[in-house]
C-alpha cells in the first residue's frame, strides 16, 4: 500500500510516519522543507517538498498513492478561511486526477458546526469538499491538543491561564501521539469504507479549573486560571503579532463553541484514547516551563 503523509513534522503527522514504519511501510511525505525530518527518519521515508496550497505540486507529489493523510495547513495570514479554501482545492484535485480511494483528513471537534467556529469553519470546508468526492474518507474530529499548552508557555511560568470559555465547561482533550494511532489504524485498515465521522476526545472531558489543578500538580508549579473578556483575548492576540482576520478566526473557535454546543459524536469507547493530560504534562511539560532559581 503506497500511502502519504502531510505535515510530517507536525504534533500528530511525525507519529503517523513513526507508526506507519513501524507496521512496515514506507510512507511518501509531503513538506515544504525537507531538511526538517529527523536524520532517523529521511532513509525511511520518500520525502517531496511540496507546499500544500500549491495543487499543481500536491497532485504530483500524490501520484500513484493508494491513501492519504490530509492536514490544513496552519494558517497565519489576514484571512485563515481563505487559506483553509486553497489547501481544500489542492486535496480535492489530488484525490480526484490521483483517484486515490481512501483519505483520512484531521479535523477538529465543532466542524459539525459548518460554520460560526471561527478557524474550524475552514475543517468543515474541507470535509464536506472530500465528502463530495465519493471516495472513503473519514474525518477525525479531535479535541482540544495537549500541545496548545506549549503556545502558553510564558503564561504557565508566571502561573496563570488566561481563557474566554467558562471555567467550568468541560470539554475534551486529547494528546496528538494518540490522534496520531488512530489515524495510523485507519489509514492501515480495510474494513471500513465509505464516509466516516470518528472523534478523538482524549481519556476524559476536562474543565479549565481541572487542567489547573493537573498542571500544577504534574510540574510542581503552582498554576491557576482565569477567565478574561472576549476583548481582552483579542488584545492579547494583537500584541503577540496576529492580523485582525486571524485573530477573529482564533476567538471564533471559542466563542463559537461555548453556548448550546452539543458534539455530534458522543463519547464512546472507540472515541476515548489512553494518554492523560497528568502523564503528557509530566513527560512534556514539566521542563519547559522550570524556571532556574
Amino acid at each position: 500500500m503506497r500511502i502519504a503523509v502531510t505535515t510530517p513534522t507536525g504534533n500528530v503527522g511525525r507519529h503517523v510516519v513513526a507508526t506507519l514504519i513501524r507496521a512496515g511501510v514506507r510512507p511518501r511525505v509531503l513538506l515544504r522543507e525537507p531538511a526538517r525530518l529527523a536524520p532517523k527518519v529521511r532513509d525511511e521515508v520518500d520525502a517531496v517538498q511540496v507546499d500544500q496550497y500549491d495543487a499543481d505540486a500536491v497532485v504530483a507529489a500524490t501520484e500513484d498513492v493508494d491513501a492519504l493523510f490530509w492536514v490544513d495547513p496552519t494558517s497565519g495570514g489576514d484571512d485563515p478561511l481563505a487559506e483553509y479554501a486553497r489547501a481544500t482545492r489542492s486535496v480535492v484535485r489530488a484525490v480526484a486526477d490521483n483517484r486515490i480511494g481512501r483519505v483520512v483528513f484531521q479535523s477538529s471537534v465543532g466542524a459539525e458546526k459548518r460554520h460560526g467556529a471561527g478557524e474550524i469553519d475552514g475543517l468543515a470546508h474541507t470535509e464536506t469538499a472530500l465528502d463530495g468526492l465519493g471516495v472513503d474518507v473519514a474525518h477525525l474530529r479531535c479535541g482540544y491538543f495537549f500541545t496548545n499548552l506549549e503556545l502558553q508557555l510564558d503564561a504557565l511560568r508566571a502561573g496563570t491561564l488566561q481563557v474566554i470559555l467558562p471555567l467550568d465547561q468541560p470539554m475534551a482533550w486529547v494528546a496528538p501521539r494518540d490522534i496520531a494511532e488512530v489515524a495510523a489504524t485507519r489509514l492501515l485498515s480495510s474494513d471500513w469504507s465509505g464516509r466516516c465521522v470518528q472523534a478523538v476526545h482524549g481519556p476524559m472531558d476536562l474543565t479549565w479549573r481541572r487542567v489547573a489543578e493537573i498542571l500544577t500538580a504534574a510540574t510542581g508549579r503552582q498554576i491557576r486560571v482565569e477567565r478574561i473578556t472576549d476583548d481582552a483575548m483579542r488584545t492579547q492576540l494583537h500584541q503577540a503579532g496576529m492580523p485582525d482576520g486571524l485573530v477573529e478566526a482564533v476567538v471564533g473557535m471559542s466563542t463559537g463553541l461555548r453556548e448550546n454546543f452539543v458534539p455530534e459524536q458522543r463519547r464512546t469507547l472507540q472515541t476515548t484514547t489512553p494518554t492523560t493530560l497528568a502523564a503528557w504534562a509530566y513527560d512534556h511539560l514539566r521542563h519547559q516551563i522550570a524556571v532556574a532559581s
